[in-house]
């Protein structure tokens, strides 16, 4: 199948690049066999733009999303976090090409309301909407077009290669007993509960939070790097209580080896097989698993070895975007996604 994947490819970052599930699906559509055509909005607009000022290219990005359409044809649009393309040009899209399925995809937390406000927009003109948050949260946005779908965070087996899982604390390969990666300050108070972790701790105990607390935030090869060296990871999500919602962390940590610790009330638990995510429910909890897992070597192991092998197996980055291409064109699963559960 023809696809065109309009999000940010992040192409004028030259390999300094952020995380990215755009990029994972990208590579997963080309894995699944198709014939796959990225279009990169922001890039495409800084480089239409009198002087490189994005904002002012943003109309000549439309009139190029029409023109790439005309030449290649495609049979399915995917598209992401692509601010700079109007409703409007998907509207004039389907006009000219009624046969193009189109499918958004959206990876931010709903309690953001100018992401939510977004979901609902797109879903005016996508035939279905796929998004990080469980399904049953996804109930606002319906009597829209779009069918509504819920979309995990994959592990890409090209980028999520290290394994820690392998290794014991005293490695001197490792350099973090715990890893938080964050700098997101709005719509949460997650650091107050870091900061409290932090001081029941033992001294020698090596808790690395890049991006918070003055330290640098990490990006790219250098962000690789830590996970690769770090023994467990704490997904803090910057508000916790819906169903699935987890940051792509979740799966850049897991995907590496790393134990994950993660709240207990997003549910992984309704498709995570047992002894893979250390589920905690408040900050006494989350302590005392901390501990536990850091002087049991062996438990630790044995959780992030099978929780990495489930996310390679199960939630990787061909089976995402293959059920992405099956779900938004109707037809039938060719896999048992574990996520699909009741869709």
């Amino acid at each position: 199948m023809r696809i065109l994947h309009i999000d940010n490819h992040q192409q004028r970052k030259y390999g300094h690049l952020r995380v990215s599930w755009a990029l994972k699906l990208y590579t997963g559509l080309v894995r699944a066999g198709h014939n796959v055509l990225a279009f990169s909005d922001r890039d495409v607009a800084a480089y239409e733009a009198p002087l490189g000022i994005r904002e002012l290219g943003k109309k000549k990005t439309n009139l190029r999303l029409l023109q790439t359409v005309e030449a290649f044809e495609p049979e399915l649009i995917v598209f992401g976090h692509c601010d700079l393309i109007e409703n409007s040009t998907f509207a004039e899209i389907r006009r000219r090409h009624p046969d193009i399925a189109i499918a958004a995809c959206n990876n931010d937390p709903l309690f953001v309301p100018r992401n939510a406000a977004n979901i609902a927009t797109r879903c005016e003109v996508a035939d279905a909407m796929f998004v990080s948050t469980g399904r049953e949260a996804l109930d606002i946005f319906a009597g829209k077009r779009a069918s509504l779908w819920h979309m995990p965070n994959p592990v890409d087996p090209s980028v999520d290669s290290a394994d820690t899982s392998q290794l014991t604390t005293d490695d001197p390969r490792l350099e973090a007993d715990l890893l938080f990666c964050s700098k997101s300050k709005q719509h949460t108070e997650r650091g107050q509960l870091v900061s409290k972790l932090q001081k029941s701790l033992p001294e020698d105990f090596r808790f690395h939070t890049p991006g918070m607390q003055e330290q640098p935030t990490l990006w790219g090869r250098d962000y690789e790097r830590k996970l690769a060296r770090s023994k467990m990871g704490l997904n803090l999500n910057r508000q916790e209580g819906y169903q699935w919602y987890s940051s792509a962390r979740i799966a850049q940590m897991a995907g590496n080896g790393l134990l994950v610790f993660t709240h207990a009330a997003a549910r992984f638990d309704e498709f995570m097989p047992e002894e893979t995510l250390a589920y905690f429910r408040d900050e006494s909890e989350l302590q005392k698993l901390v501990a536990e897992f850091h002087q049991d070597d062996a438990k630790r192991q044995h959780w992030a070895s099978r929780c990495r092998a489930f996310f390679h197996r199960e939630i990787n980055n061909t089976l995402y975007a293959q059920y992405i291409v099956e779900a938004a064109t109707g037809v039938p699963f060719t896999h048992d996604y574990v996520w699909a559960l009741g869709q």
